[in-house]
């Protein structure tokens, strides 16, 4: 057994929660923060045998595609984020992370 722990960012979370169900593949969603933007992800943790992990990262990786986007990046790190000037940059987003681990032990309590 594996536990398949993928971060997306929450705008593909929807259709990744539709698609984990359509597919029967088990998935707890947790809101999450993180990242060098400080934005807001979602965390899937699925816990599936080792024959269907293949058709988990599948399912990520097709509804959870890279894209860009514009963020307002500081001009000056040396100061404190809050109060150094900033200005537009286009950064790519999307797509995920996924670690996949093994499970010692699955106990349904």
């Amino acid at each position: 057994m594996k536990l398949v722990i993928a971060i997306v960012q929450d705008q593909d979370e929807l259709d990744l929660g539709n698609a984990f169900r359509e597919a029967k593949i088990p998935a707890t969603k947790l809101s999450t923060t993180g990242g060098f933007l400080k934005s807001g992800n979602t965390t899937f943790l699925c816990g599936v045998e080792d024959d269907q992990v293949e058709k988990v990262l599948d399912t990520i990786e097709y509804v959870c595609k890279r894209r860009d986007q514009v963020v307002t990046y500081p001009s000056n790190m040396d100061v404190n984020l809050e109060l150094a000037s900033s200005f537009p940059v286009r950064v790519e987003v999307g797509g995920g992370i996924v670690f996949v681990v093994p499970v010692d032990q699955f106990h349904r309590i």
